[in-house]
């Protein structure tokens, strides 16, 4: 068993991969992680083969992880994964390779073994980032935005009466303020991704992957992939190789 650990901005991830690469993936948000709730969901665990982590999340949750390890499974060695230059058929495009985050490094790795050619990858999540790779496995570069609670919670936080609501409201003009923001910020994340499509190849794939994947997805009128695993499957991709 191999277990694949994947820290966000958001939340902590891990995925049980067998012999097979079947995934079986549990998650927790970062504000409620402690070393209790940690220890009470992995001590049931058989010792992990491989135990590999990407993180982009503090130090602090990383050295936790890292603290629960080596008191569950003291020799078991950890990987903490770093985007690369130029690895695994994928070049980065960032001029300093290691600024690129983690989490869009792995998407980029799986997207060019899971689904070859010129592709477009968007994590919805905390942040929505755009990444586009060829078919050579060249990563093009890629665009970064809030995603859509940071803009609704922008709203709230930088004016006096826009209030923050999480409920889904529906499409279209608004008739109510909760209702103009919700419709606003999520017509702004489907703008992007629709401008950045315009300006690539026809054929171009579209993956969707993250949290607000499925709600962002209703409103594109272009065919794509929903791939909640996708960062998991970069994990798997070094933890093989």
């Amino acid at each position: 068993m191999k277990l694949l650990i994947d820290s966000g901005n958001s939340r902590l991830k891990w995925a049980l991969s067998d012999k097979q690469n079947h995934l079986s993936t549990f998650s927790i948000a970062n504000e409620d992680v402690t070393e209790e709730k940690l220890l009470e969901a992995w001590s049931n665990y058989d010792k992990p083969e491989q135990l590999i982590i990407a993180s982009v999340a503090t130090n602090i949750l990383v050295l936790l992880v890292f603290s629960i390890v080596s008191e569950l499974w003291p020799s078991v060695k950890i990987k903490l994964v770093k985007s690369q230059e130029d690895s695994y058929g994928v070049t980065n495009a960032y001029v300093e390779a290691d600024k690129l985050g983690v989490d869009r490094w792995l998407a980029l790795i799986a997207a060019h073994h899971y689904y070859p050619g010129l592709t477009c990858i968007v994590d919805c999540g905390t942040a929505i980032t755009v990444d586009v790779i060829d078919a050579e496995g060249r990563h093009q570069g890629g665009l970064i935005s809030p995603g859509l609670v940071l803009m609704k919670k922008a709203l709230a936080n930088e004016t006096a009466r826009l209030p923050y609501e999480s409920s889904v409201q529906l499409e279209g003009l608004a008739n109510s303020t909760e209702a103009g923001i919700f419709n606003g910020t999520l017509y702004a994340a489907v703008g992007l991704i629709e401008h950045v499509l315009h300006n690539q190849s026809i054929g171009t794939q579209l993956i969707l992957t993250g949290g607000d994947a499925e709600l962002i997805a209703r409103l594109l009128n272009t065919p794509l992939i929903i791939d909640s695993d996708l960062v998991f499957k970069g994990l798997s991709i070094i933890a093989e190789r």
